[in-house]
């Protein structure tokens, strides 16, 4: 795969599939929800809040003693992540100097203080890289491995407009057969969706599925 050839792939963090940004350090200036926002991030000339410029993202404050900010992502889908995508849109002068990215595989549910306790294990997946400002940052990422959430990390603190996760969804399928579920993927649209298949699963053999690019239409029924 490319560089950025994963763009085409799901981006599993996504609001629209269930994304949601959990917690953060710091979000003085604008909030942690809008990392994970579907559509392109805006920018509106002269809004201001009471705490100054309006803008359509995840912005903190600037630090004043050492260290770096984060924010604690549950991914929509469970999935292998493929690529990154850092989106400092509209950040021309307060974004990070630099970024990265863990991720762990816990419950769909963990609290932010289980996932950033001592008993969650994190797994670091992109090392601390340079960004640039008001641009998209894409990072490839080489890691086989299912996860269920991601940290954000930021170096040492500023505004990140969006963070995509692209990768091939892995839905938990012992537990959906035990449960008579289904993998909704009705949030896709325009993308094609690879899914992982578990071989404890009735499917058969296949390590990868594809459904086309109309998965709007389509669900993923697992039969007990």
């Amino acid at each position: 795969m490319s560089m950025d050839g994963f763009r085409d792939l799901v981006d599993l963090a996504s609001e629209r599939l269930g994304g949601a940004a959990l917690a953060a350090n710091d979000e003085f200036f604008a909030g942690r929800e809008n990392l994970v926002k579907a559509a392109p991030p805006i920018f509106r000339e002269g809004a201001y809040t009471d705490r100054g410029k309006w803008m359509d993202g995840w912005e903190t404050r600037r630090r004043r003693e050492p260290g770096h900010d984060w924010c604690l992502i549950r991914l929509g889908l469970p999935g292998v992540i493929r690529g990154l995508v850092v989106d400092t849109a509209h950040f021309k002068g307060n974004f990070p100097q630099a970024c990265s990215v863990e991720a762990c595989e816990a419950a769909g549910h963990s609290d932010p203080e289980t996932l950033t306790g001592g008993q969650t294990r994190w797994t670091e997946i992109l090392s601390r890289s340079e960004l640039g400002g008001d641009r998209e940052n894409a990072f490839a990422i080489a890691n086989e491995r299912r996860f269920t959430h991601v940290r954000l990390n930021i170096y040492p603190d500023g505004g990140v407009a969006r963070l995509r996760v692209f990768g091939l969804v892995a839905p938990d399928w012992p537990r959906l057969l035990r449960a008579g579920g289904e993998v909704d993927l009705a949030g896709v649209v325009g993308r094609t969706a690879h899914v992982v298949l578990d071989q404890r699963t009735p499917f058969e053999h296949g390590d990868l599925g594809e459904l086309g690019p109309d998965v709007d239409a389509h669900q993923i029924t697992a039969h007990g």
